[in-house]
C-alpha cells in the first residue's frame, strides 16, 4: 500500500465510513465521531429548521426535514443542505396540516392559561397546570410524529405511530419533553437561542435510538 493508499485508509477508518485498519466493530454512529463538529452541526440544523419554520405552521416540516439531515449526518451519509431542502418540501403538504392543528391547539391552551392566571375562570391554578401541560405533551407528539415522518409512509403513519411510540419507550417522552421545555425557556430568556433550542431538539430525536440500543 503507497502513501495515497494509506492515507484514503486512514481517513475512511476515523471517518468509520470504509474499512478499518485494526480489527474492531465499526463505529455505530461513525459521522458523530468529532464532538466539536457535531455541536456545529446541530446548530446548523436548528438554523435550517428556524429558517424553514418561520411561519410556524411549517415548523413540522422543518422539523421532520432537520431531524432526517441529522440522522444522515451521523450515519456519515450525504447530509447536504439542499437534501434537508429537498426533504422540506416533501413534508410540507402534509406538514401544513399538522402544522394548522398544533396552531390552533396551542392558541387553545395558552387562551385558557391566560385566562385561568386571570381569576375569570374558577379554580384556574389547576386548569393553569393543564394548560401547560397540555403544551407540552403537544410538543413531544409534534417531535415523535416528526422523527417518524418519511416521504414513503407520509405523515398519517407518523401521526398514527406517536401513541405506540410512547408506549414503547416512555422514559423517552420525558427526555422529549425536557427538550420541548429548553425551546421554551431559551426562547423566552433570548428569542436567538430559539436556532439552538431547535437543533438541540431535532438531535434529540436523533440520539433516542441509540439511548435504546444501549438499554
Amino acid at each position: 500500500m503507497d502513501r495515497r493508499e494509506l492515507r484514503a485508509a486512514r481517513r475512511a477508518d476515523a471517518s468509520g465510513a470504509g474499512p478499518t485498519l485494526d480489527e474492531r466493530a465499526p463505529a455505530r454512529y461513525p459521522g458523530a465521531k468529532g464532538a466539536f463538529a457535531l455541536f456545529g452541526e446541530v446548530l446548523l440544523t436548528g438554523l435550517l429548521v428556524t429558517a424553514a419554520g418561520l411561519l410556524v405552521v411549517t415548523l413540522p416540516a422543518a422539523l421532520a426535514a432537520g431531524i432526517r439531515h441529522l440522522r444522515r449526518y451521523v450515519n456519515a451519509e450525504q447530509s447536504h443542505v439542499k437534501t434537508f431542502w429537498q426533504d422540506w418540501r416533501r413534508a410540507l403538504p402534509g406538514g401544513l396540516v399538522v402544522g394548522l392543528a398544533a396552531v390552533l391547539l396551542t392558541f387553545v391552551l395558552t387562551l385558557d392559561i391566560y385566562l385561568a392566571n386571570s381569576g375569570v375562570l374558577p379554580g384556574g391554578a389547576f386548569i393553569s397546570i393543564v394548560g401547560w401541560a397540555g403544551l407540552v405533551v403537544g410538543a413531544v407528539a409534534l417531535l415523535v410524529a416528526a422523527g417518524a415522518w418519511t416521504p414513503e409512509a407520509g405523515w398519517r403513519a407518523a401521526v398514527r405511530s406517536i401513541p405506540s411510540s410512547l408506549a414503547a419507550d416512555p422514559i423517552a417522552a420525558l427526555y422529549l419533553a425536557a427538550a420541548a421545555v429548553l425551546v421554551g425557556v431559551m426562547t423566552w430568556m433570548l428569542v436567538p437561542l430559539i436556532v439552538a433550542g431547535l437543533g438541540c431538539a431535532a438531535f434529540a430525536v436523533v440520539a433516542l435510538p441509540a439511548r435504546r440500543g444501549r438499554r
